[in-house]
């Protein structure tokens, strides 16, 4: 193929080199690139996490490019005719969108360089398969997971490609400084930013804890999951790059791929109904019944603090806020007592979330919101309230979980840890009592599911 002119590949959800078709599509067709980040104001300011993480991943890929990452503020539409202007760039490579805002910023995009003569190639998507590819027998979005895993584990899915051996970028495009992204020095953890990381963080993972990963991966003391989130939500590693070294005869290794299903499951969910987002999918569920007021915001903050008086959820909810990570298992608990337990909005919970994950990606995170709260596909039925104590005395017996994350009950005996207030003396010195009763809120849930069901 002979390369001829100038594009420009516009870097979003896909900070990465190896096995990004926008990349390969683009050095394979023009004599040089702009490789181009648009900093959005709008996104860059959600959450401080994500903005340190997204910072870090930005240094990565521009110390792998010869003459440095593109980086310009403002409008993406006018900032791409800015560049197509300067450059004489009558090309735009970019991946696939599943957000709301960002199909409708692509489309804007799309019809400018249309308009200044140029042409837009989609050369890639953040799913493992395109989303919209998998769909039912009449052409429709599925709306249950199990039939869409069956056909989506027939699709092939392509096998991940190699950086281009060389890129040519065109000299000297003047380049913004990026806002300012405070490292988050206090917390316990946090994954380090970039490809390069990325790559080792699956090496790390399908090296030494895959294999476990079926039996570990609901114990939140264990370190028995990918924690690769972040880097999936940013592009810095391709869910094909992981599927493709997964060993399908392996109970471990299946369990990891049906999440990367999932998380495609949701993408085209969120494609279809737009409006899922931050609405109800199932409109017969909108209407619940919510408790607001000043009573309400109260619990909402103890809950957010994790101050409730259950062990498990204070330990998610604190775990969330030092680390900007929660263990699945508990996310589902957390999510469970606001919405059943504390009848409040699901979408302030998601918020809350969307503040602090590093992996906070919408699809995923309000979809799951909503699968909890029963109003989305393929909800949790509508009378499955977790109970906190059970789902402690389950998945973390020991209190290593627990005793991690409150230190108020590091010495109280186990008997006791699950539910500290029917100790013969209450609770330990600083550990609230419960902020509500469980199995009083759990039947008030269930009065109010039966209520809109009817």
């Amino acid at each position: 193929m002979t390369r001829r002119g100038r594009g420009i590949v516009w870097f979003r959800r896909d900070l990465r080199l190896s096995d990004n078709g926008a990349v390969r599509r683009a050095v394979e067709e023009c004599a040089e690139i702009v490789p181009l980040f648009v900093v959005d104001e709008r996104l860059w300011s959600r959450s401080a996490n994500r903005a340190w993480f997204l910072s870090g991943c930005l240094d990565d890929l521009d110390q792998q490019l010869a003459t440095g990452l593109v980086v310009r503020h403002g409008d993406a539409p006018t900032v791409i005719a800015e560049l197509m202007h300067e450059h004489d760039a009558d090309r735009l490579y970019r991946a696939e969108e599943s957000t709301p805002y960002g199909r409708r910023r692509d489309a804007e995009v799309d019809d400018v360089v249309a308009g200044l003569g140029g042409s837009t190639i989609v050369a890639d998507h953040p799913t493992v398969v395109p989303i919209g590819r998998v769909r039912t027998a009449n052409d429709e979005p599925y709306k249950v997971f199990t039939p869409y895993y069956r056909q989506w584990a027939a699709t092939p899915a392509g096998e991940p490609r190699r950086r281009p051996a060389s890129i040519a970028t065109v000299p000297d495009v003047k380049s913004d400084p990026r806002p300012d992204a405070s490292e988050p020095t206090a917390f316990a953890w946090r994954p380090e930013p970039g490809e390069t990381a990325g790559g080792a963080a699956i090496d790390r993972f399908l090296r030494s804890l895959i294999d476990h990963y079926a039996d570990g991966r609901d114990v939140p003391a264990a370190d028995a999951t990918s924690r690769l989130g972040a880097y999936l939500k940013f592009g810095c590693v391709h869910p094909r790059q992981i599927l493709h070294r997964l060993d399908g005869s392996h109970a471990s290794h299946q369990l990891l791929a049906k999440q990367l299903a999932w998380r495609d499951f949701y993408a085209d969910v969120l494609t279809a109904w737009p409006d899922s987002a931050w609405s109800s999918w199932n409109p017969a569920l909108a209407d619940i019944e919510l408790d607001t007021g000043a009573a309400a915001d109260e619990r909402f903050e103890a809950w957010c603090a994790g101050r409730t008086g259950y062990p498990l959820v204070d330990a998610g909810m604190r775990q969330l806020v030092a680390e900007g990570f929660m263990h699945n298992r508990v996310r589902m608990l957390v999510a469970s007592f606001l919405v059943k337990d504390l009848h409040l909005d699901w979408t302030r919970g998601a918020r809350w979330f969307l503040d602090h994950l590093f992996d906070g990606d919408l699809a995923s995170n309000n979809h799951s919101w909503q699968w909890a709260a029963g109003t989305g596909t393929d909800a949790a039925p509508y009378f499955r309230v977790f109970s906190p104590m059970r789902q402690s005395e389950r998945f973390d017996p020991d209190g290593d979980y627990i005793r991690t994350w409150i230190p108020e009950l590091a010495d109280v005996e186990r008997r006791y840890l699950h539910e500290p207030a029917a100790a013969p003396d209450g609770p330990s010195t600083g550990y609230p009592e419960p902020i509500v009763d469980h199995a009083t809120e759990r039947a008030e849930a269930l009065r109010r599911f039966g209520r809109v069901r009817r």
